[in-house]
């Protein structure tokens, strides 16, 4: 518990700190926000600021900071130096920056934003891919909170688990999907405004009840001098898994397609830090409890958390499960309601902005105002039918989930990678202190690059080869991590320095 202690007073001395540093960096004026200048009634509106963060803060969180910390947990200590350092360094730095950017170019999404500084080539591979997992994450938050109501009202689990499609899946699949296409479709203030508050005090108030519930059990607990490598319950290596596996409380590529729906609603640039920096460390600070709630269940001593609780090996496996069965073991029924809150309503809040945020992409892409439902619904339609035919083959598919979800692990992570590169190269541009991204952006490069050789693209080689051939793969893997790591600094190292020294200087000079 000290080092949980100690990361917690960290997140917040970083905001107050580092977050500072980073807003002067910046330095945000007075002139007029898109919210005024190009005020519509739909996406373009001014909204306070307290609403603005609460949303802000459900539209990038979500269960990202509570599933993944879960997950992340299992490594051990180290999930609390990720959570603490990509969190202030490299995630709330990549929030601020990507938001104020947005904020400065008319309210921008991503792709114009990563154009504009690294070229149309990359522009159009990022409005694709951006759009791709968007759609990625409003499948993925469709079918987990459908599975878990569909659980709660009769679903065979285990036939599913065999690709036998439930219908009580499919009936709430509809559900949620008829909550996408109205809340996509609705201006920002009518739904998004008046219901996301709620939920995000709702999980911050979660969030409060359990660090109490910390503090009343005090467990005995992994503390960072017991070594990083004290991971039992998990077989991955920390690097670069541990990475890829805790995203939305360290750093999140999904974040800055979320940012700019806010950029759109804020009266002043004075109000980033708080909104932008400031709910990434309020979303860092959650992921570090649920961390810490979590190594109660894997490993509190004598007696880990899962062996105290009623049916709690039974999830071990499954992170909504240990929401649910911690929630009702310490808070009781009002913890219940919680959790279900928590499991159920946050993704299904975060899948809706990934729609709108994928609707507003594809518009400004094509030119097409959306003043007017029709508008709307020309770039719904068929956005909707893709995400329903990639969903129905993900319930067909008995590991349908987890290849969507591995992939969009990786992709979230990738899309921070070039908004890093891109407010690096605005950074240099504007004479500014570029390392503060530049290290984040190589660091996140080699995370990224390492992960897809080694933890996606070789284990579709050994799932297809003979035994033989997986063993050979799978010490290839154990000892060119590393290397493959090296290769991958050097090549971001040295393409920086020949961009830098043949464009970069020609730009400053402008």
């Amino acid at each position: 518990m000290i080092t949980f202690v100690m990361s917690l007073m960290a997140l917040v001395i970083g905001y107050f700190v580092y977050g500072r540093f980073v807003e002067r960096v910046f330095g945000p004026d007075d002139r007029q926000t898109p919210a005024v200048a190009k005020a519509d009634g739909v996406d373009f509106m001014v909204l306070p600021g307290w609403k603005i963060f609460m949303i802000q803060f459900l539209n990038i969180a979500g269960t990202g900071p509570i599933f993944g910390a879960i997950m992340g947990a299992k490594f051990g200590p180290a999930a609390y130096l990720w959570i603490v350092l990509g969190c202030i360094f490299a995630g709330a730095t990549h929030d601020y920056l990507s938001g104020m950017l947005s904020l400065r170019n008319g309210g921008a999404n991503q792709p114009e934003i990563i154009g504009t500084y690294l070229g149309k080539t990359t522009k159009q591979v990022m409005l694709f891919f951006s759009i791709f997992l968007l759609v990625m994450v409003g499948v993925v938050f469709v079918y987990s909170p459908a599975k878990i109501l569909g659980d709660m009202t009769g679903a065979d689990a285990e036939a599913a688990k065999s690709g036998v499609m439930q219908m009580e899946y499919v009936y709430w699949c509809a559900a949620i999907f008829v909550y996408y296409i109205i809340a996509t479709l609705l201006p920002v203030d009518k739904i998004i405004g008046k219901i996301y508050p709620l939920f995000a005090f709702s999980l911050l108030f979660m969030a409060a009840a359990l660090t109490v519930m910390l503090f009343v059990k005090m467990p005995n607990i992994p503390e960072l001098w017991d070594g990083l490598g004290n991971h039992p319950l998990e077989m991955r290596h920390i690097f670069p898994a541990l990475f890829i596996t805790i995203a939305c409380g360290a750093i999140s590529g999904f974040h800055a397609t979320q940012s700019p729906l806010m950029a759109r609603c804020m009266k002043k640039e004075q109000m980033g830090r708080p909104i932008f920096y400031g709910a990434m460390i309020t979303e860092g600070i959650v992921a570090l409890i649920w961390a810490t709630v979590a190594m109660y269940f894997f490993y509190d001593q004598p007696t880990p958390g899962y062996e105290q609780i009623t049916d709690g090996e039974k999830a071990l496996g499954d992170a909504p499960s240990i929401v649910n069965k911690i929630c009702n073991e310490w808070l009781g029924v009002f913890g219940a309601i919680l959790a279900l809150l928590g499991v159920v309503a946050a993704p299904i809040t975060s899948g809706d902005t990934a729609f709108r945020s994928a609707r507003l992409i594809i518009a400004d892409f094509i030119h097409l105002k959306q003043h007017s439902i029709r508008n709307r619904l020309m770039v719904c339609i068929p956005m909707f039918m893709g995400a329903i035919a990639l969903l129905v083959w993900q319930m067909a598919n008995p590991k349908g989930f987890d290849v969507i979800w591995s992939w969009f692990g990786w992709s979230n992570q990738t899309l921070a990678v070039f908004m890093l590169w891109a407010i690096t190269v605005y950074l240099v541009q504007q004479r500014k202190p570029y390392v503060i991204t530049l290290v984040p952006a190589i660091f996140m490069t080699v995370v990224c690059t390492t992960f897809l050789v080694t933890e996606q693209l070789l284990p579709i080689v050994m799932n297809n080869g003979t035994d033989e051939a997986k063993a050979a793969i799978a010490q290839f893997q154990q000892q060119w991590t590393w290397i493959i790591a090296a290769c991958a600094f050097a090549v971001s190292v040295v393409w920086f320095l020949i961009w830098y020294l043949k464009k970069g200087k020609r730009q400053i000079m402008k």
